[in-house]
């Protein structure tokens, strides 16, 4: 039967909803804070656009370290279903915060709300996978999966454009505040329909200490080996894929010679291609976790990472910045493209079945603890990237070269993996 089958089901498709308007939330505050900052930061302060950017991205990340090992214990201490609706409410109240901090011009509260905004991705990470196996049954848990992540992704790109067009526009500011507010009700009325996920572990303390309570959540995860390197591909895939996100906006601009519409065109084939691949796995699975798959899917992300690599122009095209079109004409553009694409479609391949896997075989006791440590190791290695990726640019390395780079790497990694885990082999 079809995975799309669920999205008619009342145990999946209000929490479809309710995960894909929060993600969609996220990328429309943080992507039209980043464009105001970017194209008006003299009227908001004096610090270079350049670094605030990077600061907003920071501010953002920084409560996955702080509150993940906190979120995924209350994901096992209480109903996940109830937990998503305060997590809701949360989301209301940080978007008129947001308001506050538009109507006051003032920075300092609105990356307050970034912040707060991260605290509540944080919060609803734990809750939103370990929720899954709850509601659907081990052969749909490949589907359920592949929806989310294509959802997701597609939810990323949509808040992104939407970030943008309400920066750009007139009174762009309270466009901004308005458009959070009325999609942060909107997963408050979705939530609602969640269907009850009772506590696994409804006696648990709660311990506050973020420090050891990370070290017991990845303890937790350890403790089955499959597992944990499930969640180190993971975590892998999410440096590989945020290293070639982030420099879309350069790439496009000092390599292809296109302005903002080749970023959203870039970002756009990469999306699709992900939701291509996540909702195939369910086909090529059969109704089942398939890790074969996995292996299958680093092979491509390694041979089309080198394609991009080789495919992009050597050298900046005459009359650039170009429209769309004019950028679509160049030689070489369309291979990028189809490179891009196809990155994505294999990136589908490799991460659905290993979120599949990590769920369906963590002990449902400490199910949430193993997703806030698979959270918490997805954060650092995307910063452990990002580093990374800064440190060979400024060292005179080319864009498309680091792609070529990023590409080897995941190469190693892959081998790596299969050779401590013969498993994922097979097929």
């Amino acid at each position: 039967m079809s995975q799309f089958r669920l999205l008619r089901e009342r145990r999946f498709r209000p929490f479809f909803l309710t995960q894909f308007l929060g993600a969609f939330n996220d990328n429309l505050f943080k992507n039209a804070l980043v464009v105001l900052l970017t194209f008006q930061a003299a009227s908001w302060t004096t610090i270079a656009p350049t670094l605030l950017a990077n600061l907003a991205a920071g501010i953002f990340i920084l409560p996955f370290f702080l509150f993940s090992a906190t979120a995924g214990q209350l994901a096992d201490k209480y109903d996940k279903a109830r937990l998503t609706r305060l997590v809701k409410v949360l989301e209301i109240a940080i978007m008129l915060v947001a308001l506050a901090g538009f109507v006051l011009h003032s920075l300092a509260v609105l990356l307050g709300a970034l912040f707060l905004l991260g605290c509540h991705s944080t919060l609803f990470g734990p809750v939103k996978y370990a929720l899954l196996p709850q509601h659907l049954h081990e052969d749909e848990l490949v589907g359920g999966n592949a929806l989310v992540e294509a959802g997701t992704f597609v939810a990323i790109l949509l808040g992104t454009l939407a970030g943008g067009m309400l920066a750009a526009a007139e009174h762009g500011a309270l466009w901004i505040a308005a458009a959070g507010l009325v999609v942060a009700l909107a997963g408050y009325l979705t939530s609602r329909g969640v269907p009850p996920a009772p506590a696994p572990e409804p006696g648990l303390k709660v311990n506050p200490n973020p420090l050891t309570e990370t070290w017991r959540n990845i303890g937790f995860a350890r403790e089955n080996q499959p597992v944990y390197l499930a969640i180190l591909g993971i975590s892998w895939f999410w440096l590989y894929g945020a290293l070639f996100l982030a420099q879309f906006p350069a790439y496009a601009k000092s390599v292809i010679g296109g302005g903002e519409g080749t970023v959203t065109l870039l970002l756009a084939t990469f999306t699709v291609g992900i939701g291509l691949g996540s909702l195939l796995c369910e086909k090529l699975s059969g109704g089942q976790i398939e890790i074969g798959l996995v292996p299958f899917g680093s092979i491509g992300l390694t041979i089309f990472g080198l394609d991009l690599a080789f495919a992009s122009p050597a050298g900046l095209p005459a009359g650039a910045p170009l429209a769309v079109a004019e950028v679509l004409a160049q030689p070489g553009v369309v291979r990028v493209l189809v490179a891009l694409l196809m990155l994505g479609v294999f990136g589908g391949f490799f991460i659905v079945p290993l979120y599949a896997m990590m769920q369906s075989r963590s002990a449902a006791a400490h199910r949430a603890r193993v997703i806030a440590a698979n959270n918490i190791m997805n954060a650092l290695f995307m910063v452990a990237g990002a580093l990374a990726a800064g440190g060979l640019l400024s060292a005179g390395l080319s864009i498309p070269a680091l792609f070529g780079v990023a590409a080897v790497m995941n190469a190693a990694v892959a081998v790596y993996i299969y050779r401590l885990v013969p498993e994922f082999l097979l097929r």
